[in-house]
């Protein structure tokens, strides 16, 4: 383990005469040394490509190929940030990401280029790593080596973007000493070395698989296997082929593995551990007793301004002890929440007055938004640092989870913003008001639900939702309830609060669309109480009805 390195170019230099195997993509085999080398080579013609004065900023939209991690650590050594780019993006929402954080190229491959067709991206030079032109641009470079010399720990190195209620994604700042220094916490809170295998099967564009997976790897010149993809199918088979013994996931990737057909050496694979959040206690367990593979669930804010860690001792459903400075306050009054109260089943008892945002009063590695200081001075409320994020704790001072406190939806691991999807969904014909908002997954995270005030046809509002360029893959409501008028409340604002409570229980015909299903059909009793029964434990609205709160399944 380099423990020396403050910046991500030292990290990738250090590389440099490291013929170890260090890095599998499907059959391709790169060592350590040749990745260090390619990424010097794209340094090289980044150095002439991006134009003096100019923001050095480069997108990158890129499934988890070689060229991603490549193209991060060409820009640590040239001292440009990379923008990750999403690619369940789509139209304008899409060329917004590129132009907001002023990529003066775009680096992709030749499967995402019908995503850019008649997109007006000014200023942005593309290069498409699968074509032949770029091995032509990088060939006079092949004998560039890696130089860190003037990389600093402050200089920008990601814009990685997290969605608000705004609707609009913010990008989020993250230098390269913050992405060294995660590396270095990482490798050691988990005993990670160099002869680790990390595997990476989330998106690279998400924070997740590059500050819990490809950071610590540099840190201990551990190995880096790629998945292109996730999938549940080829997640064990690749664990084995690769021999991986670390992996992060997020969202609903514990389940979708959990849910492939079991085989009697399950067991018999090489990983020690993962890494990531929303699995649940109950999946967790159930990965452990058929894998033998211990998962820790973690916290940490997408800005990087609070985190809580798992130690051992963290009770089931608890992300972790609050470390000296992160607090559970009333947003209003500011003033400490009390600690939860559960009862003999460890349901929670006082979700009204225990349950607040997360806070952190301490020093900050917040770093800031690129080009949105009304985000940034939200964030950095009276010299605090307030996640957005709310949580409740116990007497022992073990935080729990409990959900976001703007309109923000997670699924599938990702954040999408309510009013981007009524914007979209508004432009329906029949109808004439539109509210979206989130109902809990059975599983994890939530599922997107809207109501529409109007008239409802499946069938069209199925071919409505396919002719929309901007609709992303995750944003299509699951289910869609149907009302002559729109609640509201006394400031003729649409009442959320109480859509959220009822869910699909309510008086009101429910339309839902089953996985895999073609378009939507009423929803029945059988349906709740069966496939949309929760898994995760009884919550306090929407699939799962008026029960209790489960200690680490707050309501959502």
């Amino acid at each position: 383990m380099d423990s020396r390195a403050s910046t991500v170019a030292e990290l990738v230099a250090a590389r440099w005469g490291d013929h170890r195997p260090g890095l599998w993509c499907g059959e391709l085999v790169l060592t350590h040394h040749e990745v260090a080398a390619g990424a010097a080579a794209r340094a090289a013609l980044l150095a002439e490509w991006l134009p003096p004065g100019a923001a050095p900023h480069i997108g990158v939209l890129l499934d988890n190929t070689p060229e991603f991690p490549l193209w991060l650590g060409a820009a640590a050594l040239a001292g440009a940030a990379v923008a990750g780019v999403n690619p369940t993006r789509r139209g304008a929402e899409l060329a917004r990401d590129i132009l907001h954080t002023e990529c003066r190229i775009l680096v992709t491959e030749r499967a995402h280029l019908r995503l850019l067709q008649d997109l007006d991206l000014p200023g942005v030079r593309l290069l498409v790593t699968d074509e032949a032109d770029c091995a032509e641009l990088l060939a006079p470079y092949a004998d560039a080596r890696p130089d860190a010399s003037r990389a600093t720990p402050r200089d920008r190195l990601l814009l990685y973007f997290t969605s608000g209620s705004t609707g609009a994604p913010k990008a989020a700042l993250c230098s390269q000493g913050r992405l060294a220094a995660a590396g270095h916490a990482l490798a050691g809170q988990f005993s990670l070395g160099p002869d680790d295998v990390h595997y990476l099967c989330m998106p690279m564009f998400h924070g997740n698989a590059v500050i819990a997976g490809w950071a610590p790897a540099l840190v201990t010149g551990a190995g880096v296997a790629l998945r292109r993809r996730f999938s549940a199918s080829r997640f064990l088979p690749d664990v084995r082929r690769y021999g991986a013994t670390y992996f992060t996931y997020v969202g609903r990737a514990i389940q979708y593995v959990l849910a492939t057909e079991p085989g009697p050496d399950d067991r018999d694979n090489p990983l020690r551990l993962g890494f990531g959040t929303e699995a649940g206690a109950v999946d967790a367990a159930a990965f452990a007793r058929r894998f033998g593979v211990r998962l820790v669930e973690g916290y940490g804010s997408s800005e990087g301004g609070a985190a809580v860690q798992w130690s051992p001792g963290t009770p089931p459903g608890a992300v972790g002890r609050a470390a000296p400075g992160l607090v559970v306050l009333d947003p209003e009054t500011r003033e400490e929440c009390p600690p939860a109260r559960f009862d003999a089943a460890g349901r929670l008892l006082n979700g009204d007055e225990a349950i607040g945002e997360l806070v952190n009063r301490g020093p900050s590695p917040f770093e800031g938004y690129w080009r949105n200081p009304a985000a940034e001075a939200e964030r950095r409320r009276g010299g605090w640092y307030w996640t957005g994020d709310l949580f409740y704790r116990d007497g022992e001072g073990y935080l729990y989870f409990a959900g976001r406190t703007d309109d923000r939806l997670r699924v599938d691991g990702e954040n999408l913003a309510a009013a981007m999807i009524e914007n979209i969904l508004a432009r329906y014909e029949g109808a004439a008001a539109v509210a979206v908002y989130a109902v809990p997954d059975p599983v994890t995270g939530d599922q997107v639900m809207a109501t529409i005030a109007g008239s409802f046809d499946p069938e069209g509002f199925t071919a409505f939702l396919r002719a929309q360029p901007d609709l992303g893959t995750k944003m299509a409501p699951r289910f869609v309830r149907v009302v002559e008028r729109m609640p509201v409340t006394a400031t003729n604002k649409i009442h959320r609060a109480a859509l959220r409570r009822e869910g699909v229980r309510c008086a009101d015909p429910v339309w839902w669309r089953p996985p895999g299903a073609p378009t939507y059909r009423p929803l029945t009793r059988e349906d709740v109480e069966g496939p949309l029964a929760p898994t995760r434990g009884p919550s306090a609205g929407g699939v799962g009805g008026g029960a209790p709160t489960t200690r680490g399944e707050a309501a959502q």
